[in-house]
């Protein structure tokens, strides 16, 4: 049985919460938050949490030896830090996306996960989830990949300001890129090579934050697009485009349903539904790597991680040219 601690107590953190009791080679044990009624709060709204421990502080949960493994569900500028200090501690970690703020912090990560023998494994839902497997299959249909465009535009700006959330508040972690951008990373940087060279760029800041990007890239022989918006709405997709024909991908996020178009035939419908929700391939995978001994996933490894956090630096510097 794997024993998890969660570090953090919002929305995110609730719905793993609620996945992981479908796991049943998982229990959660423990979680903790900035004071110990928050945390106690968290457990009370949990379902099948019972007897787990509450902690007011993250460092007293890192301390519990009955903990193997944390989902951390921090705010974005804190995953560098508590990854750090969670697997010096000798726990697993399954971080929430975006693993980290850069690709340098990415690199730092990395070289401690193999230093001290842990596995950390960024929680990138797209690849998880049972569509991903027939989409990667259905790329021979449509002959070589020349190009893929990722957009996950939300209008929801009125939101994340008024909720007083990290996305839109000063200091690192805030804006669109790591919140809705690292999810068409992911798809960008599964299918085109490194390098990433930047060859068109619109974006949009709001007091300094990013709340909107437009990405045209160079990957070796391909080109990518990645757009992602906190305000404004627009399909969310992942398009896939090969010499013969195209392979769209709907909430790119957490597909469900793509649809593959082939030269001189009639386009057809991947659907493929979540296995209880789509918080719970991630979960069953790492939980799985854990039960195995693997300090790494074949599906979002390390070097997965800082190919999107990298991509992600080379978007952003986007803005940097526009000032």
């Amino acid at each position: 049985m794997i024993r998890f601690g969660i570090l953090g107590g919002g929305n995110i953190a609730h719905r793993f919460a609620k996945s992981l009791a479908h796991e049943e080679r998982a229990e959660l044990v423990a979680a903790s938050c900035r004071t110990l009624e928050k945390a106690e709060q968290f457990l009370s709204e949990v379902p099948h949490a019972q007897g787990a421990r509450a902690y007011g502080s993250h460092e007293d949960l890192l301390l519990d030896g009955d903990i193997d493994a944390i989902y951390l569900a921090l705010p974005h500028a804190l995953h560098h830090e508590w990854s750090l200090r969670a697997m010096r501690a000798g726990k697993d970690v399954l971080c929430e996306k975006p693993a980290m703020l850069t690709a340098e912090e990415m690199r730092d990560v990395a070289m401690v996960a193999r230093e001290t023998d842990r596995l950390f494994m960024e929680a990138m839902k797209p690849r998880f989830v049972p569509l991903y497997d027939q989409v990667l299959e259905a790329l021979e249909l449509i002959g070589p990949l020349t190009q893929v465009d990722a957009t996950l535009c939300n209008d929801m700006l009125g939101l994340v300001e008024g909720t007083g959330t990290y996305h839109m508040s000063k200091g690192p972690g805030a804006g669109v890129l790591l919140d809705c951008g690292i999810y068409c990373a992911s798809w960008i940087a599964a299918l085109c090579p490194e390098p990433y060279e930047l060859v068109s760029f619109q974006g949009r800041q709001k007091d300094g934050i990013d709340v909107y990007t437009d990405a045209g890239l160079r990957c070796g022989g391909m080109s990518a697009r990645l757009e992602s918006a906190f305000d404004r709405a627009k399909p969310r997709t992942a398009t896939l485009v090969g010499e013969r024909g195209r392979i769209v991908v709907d909430e790119l996020h957490r597909p469900t349903k793509a649809t593959v178009f082939v030269e001189g035939a009639e386009p057809h419908t991947l659907e493929v539904p979540y296995e209880v929700d789509d918080f719970f391939g991630e979960i069953r995978h790492f939980v799985s790597l854990l039960e195995e001994g693997a300090k790494e996933s074949p599906l979002m490894s390390l070097d997965d991680s800082i190919a999107c956090a990298s991509l992600i630096d080379v978007v952003r510097t986007g803005f940097a040219h526009e000032q």
